[in-house]
C-alpha cells in the first residue's frame, strides 16, 4: 500500500468494543497510513457511502433491526463503488455466499481477524477497487464513442444476428434499436451476391476492410456505405463480429453530379462552337434561298429551293435543341402542387398506356403537396421518364405506378415499370447525352430531363435490374425551403402563386 496517501475507512459496526479491535488491528498494517471513522447508524452509514466519503468500509452483519447485507443492498443500489468489507462474528456460509453476490469483496469472521488477514483483505479490496474503477472509465469512453459515432457501430454473433448497434444504426436506417436487434447484418443489403460474399468473408480469422454496399432502409430508400467488420473471439471463446458502416451516399451523389456537370459542360463547350460555326454559313444559305425564290427561275427551282429552306430551318431546329441540352435557360419556378402536374403527364401519355394495354397505378397522398417548379419545362422532364417507361414495356403486361411521398424535409415522386430493365453498364450512361438503346434516338431526352430536374434543385434515382424492371425516384426540396436558397442565389422564381388545377 501507499504509505504517501491515506486511505480512508469508515468501520461501520453498532458495538463499540468491536470497533476499536477491528481499527486497533488495521492501525498495525505496516507501511500504510489510514483514516478510520466509526459509524453505528445505519441511515448515517448509508449517507457517507452514498456521498463517496470514504475509500473503503468494513460492516458489520449485526446491526440491529437491519443487517449488514441490506446495508451492502442498499449501497449497491445507490451506485456506491468503494469496496465494502462484510465482518460477522461466526462463519456462515450462506451470508458469505449472499454477501459476495451481491458485491462485497471480501467476508471475514471476527474471531479469526489478526493483522496479516486485515492487511491482506484490504489490499486486495483496494487493488480490485481501483481495476474496476479504470474498467468502468475505459467502458464509459469507450461506451461515448460507441454511442455518439455518426457512423453506424455494431456487434452481430457469429450469425450475424445484432446485439447491439448505437443510435446512429435507426438515423441511418429508420428502424429503431428494438427493431434492429431482431435482424440479420445480411438482410440489410440489398443485392443477394453481397449478402453471400458477406457470410463467406466474417468467418474465424477473416474481415471486410472499406467495402461498398448498398443497404434498404425500412422506407425502401438505397443508402450506399462502406462496410469494415471483423470477426473476433473474446477470452470466453464467445464468437462475435464487430463492425462499423459509414454512410457515402450523399459523397456518392455528389461525385455523380459533379462528373455530369462536367460531361454537361464540356458538351455545351462542343454546341457552342458548333454552333457558331455552322449557324452563320445557313444563316446565308436561307437567305439566297429566299432571294431566288422572290426573284423566280425555272419551273423546277422553287420545288428545289422549297426542299433547301425546309432542310436548312430542320438543321437550325436541331441546333436549338442541342443547347437547350446544354443550357437550361428560361426557367421560371412557381408555386404549384405535384398531384396537378403529374395529371397532366399522365393525359399526355395516356393513348399510349391504352394502346399497350398497360395497368396504370396511382397513388397520391389525400392533402396537395407544393414544391417551386416551371410547370411546363417539369412536365416534359418527367413525360420523358413516362414514355421511357410505356417503351420498356410488353403489350399486355406491363405495369407502370407512379407514387408520391410528402415529408417535412423532402417530397419524393417515384416511376416504376416491370419492363426490360437497364444493364448496370448502360445504367452509369443513362443521362449521359447522344447515349441512347433506340434504334432511332438521339439520346438527349434524358439529358435534356436530367437538365430541367437540376434547374428544380431536384435530386434523381435510377436503380434497375435487366429483365424485372426500373425505378426512378425524384426527390424535390419542400417549397418552404427551396424559396429562401434560390432567392440567395439570385435564382428567377415566379412569386407565390398557386396551382389549383387539377
Amino acid at each position: 500500500m501507499n504509505a504517501a496517501q491515506k486511505t480512508r475507512i469508515l468501520i461501520v459496526d453498532d458495538d463499540e468494543d468491536d470497533f476499536m479491535i477491528t481499527g486497533d488491528y488495521i492501525r498495525h498494517i505496516p507501511g500504510a497510513s489510514f483514516d478510520i471513522d466509526w459509524c453505528y447508524k445505519y441511515d448515517e452509514a448509508l449517507q457517507h457511502m452514498r456521498q463517496r466519503h470514504y475509500d473503503l468500509y468494513l460492516v458489520d452483519y449485526r446491526m440491529g433491526a437491519r443487517s449488514g447485507v441490506d446495508l451492502l443492498k442498499d449501497a449497491v443500489a445507490s451506485n456506491c463503488v468503494e469496496p465494502i468489507i462484510l465482518l460477522t462474528g461466526k462463519g456462515n456460509y450462506k451470508v458469505d455466499l449472499e454477501a459476495m453476490q451481491l458485491g462485497a469483496v471480501d467476508y471475514l469472521i471476527k474471531a479469526e481477524l489478526n493483522v496479516e488477514k486485515m492487511e491482506r483483505s484490504i489490499r486486495y479490496a483496494l487493488e480490485r477497487a481501483a481495476s474496476v474503477k479504470a474498467l468502468r472509465a475505459n467502458e464509459r469512453r469507450y461506451r461515448s464513442i460507441f454511442e455518439h459515432s455518426r457512423d453506424l457501430v455494431f456487434l452481430t454473433d457469429a450469425g450475424l444476428n445484432f446485439r447491439d448497434v448505437n443510435d446512429a444504426a435507426s438515423q441511418l436506417l429508420g428502424y429503431d434499436g428494438d427493431e434492429i436487434r431482431q435482424m440479420n447484418l445480411a438482410d440489410l443489403l440489398e443485392q443477394e451476391q453481397q449478402k453471400e460474399l458477406l457470410r463467406q468473408s466474417l468467418t474465424p480469422g477473416k474481415a471486410i476492410e472499406d467495402r461498398e454496399v448498398i443497404l434498404k432502409t425500412k422506407s425502401g430508400e438505397r443508402k450506399i456505405c462502406i462496410l469494415t467488420a471483423a470477426f473476433e473471439k473474446d477470452d470466453s471463446d464467445f464468437d462475435y463480429v464487430q463492425g462499423i458502416i459509414h454512410d457515402i451516399t450523399n459523397l456518392r451523389k455528389a461525385e455523380k453530379a459533379t462528373l455530369q456537370v462536367e460531361k454537361m459542360a464540356a458538351v455545351g463547350r462542343l454546341l457552342r462552337a458548333l454552333a457558331h460555326e455552322v449557324r452563320n454559313p445557313l444563316n446565308n444559305i436561307t437567305l439566297s434561298v429566299e432571294q431566288m425564290m422572290q426573284d423566280g427561275g425555272n419551273e423546277q427551282a422553287p420545288l428545289y429551293m422549297d426542299i433547301i429552306q425546309r432542310n436548312g430551318k430542320r438543321i437550325g431546329a436541331l441546333i436549338s435543341e442541342l443547347l437547350n441540352t446544354s443550357h437550361m435557360s428560361g426557367v421560371v419556378l412557381e408555386r404549384h402542387h405535384v398531384q396537378g402536374i403529374m395529371d397532366e403527364v399522365i393525359a399526355a401519355a395516356i393513348d399510349r398506356i391504352t394502346l399497350k394495354h398497360i395497368r396504370l397505378e396511382v397513388h397520391y397522398p389525400d392533402e396537395p403537396v407544393y414544391i417551386l417548379a416551371d410547370r411546363e419545362k417539369l412536365k416534359i422532364a418527367i413525360l420523358n421518364i413516362v414514355i421511357n417507361a410505356i417503351e420498356a414495356l410488353d403489350d399486355g403486361m406491363g405495369r407502370l405506378g407512379i407514387s408520391l411521398r410528402s415529408g417535412e424535409e423532402k417530397t419524393t415522386l417515384e416511376i416504376v415499370d416491370n419492363g426490360c430493365g437497364i444493364s448496370e453498364e448502360h445504367l452509369s450512361r443513362l443521362f449521359e447525352p447522344y447515349f441512347t438503346r433506340k434504334r432511332n434516338g438521339v439520346g438527349l431526352g434524358l439529358a435534356f430531363t436530367l437538365n430541367i430536374l437540376q434547374a428544380h434543385k431536384a435530386e434523381v434515382e435510377v436503380s434497375s435490374e435487366e429483365g424485372k424492371g426500373t425505378r426512378f425516384m425524384i426527390t424535390f426540396m419542400p417549397a418552404d425551403q427551396l424559396q429562401p436558397i434560390l432567392q440567395e442565389s439570385g435564382a428567377e422564381t415566379g412569386g407565390p402563386a398557386e396551382d389549383i388545377s387539377g
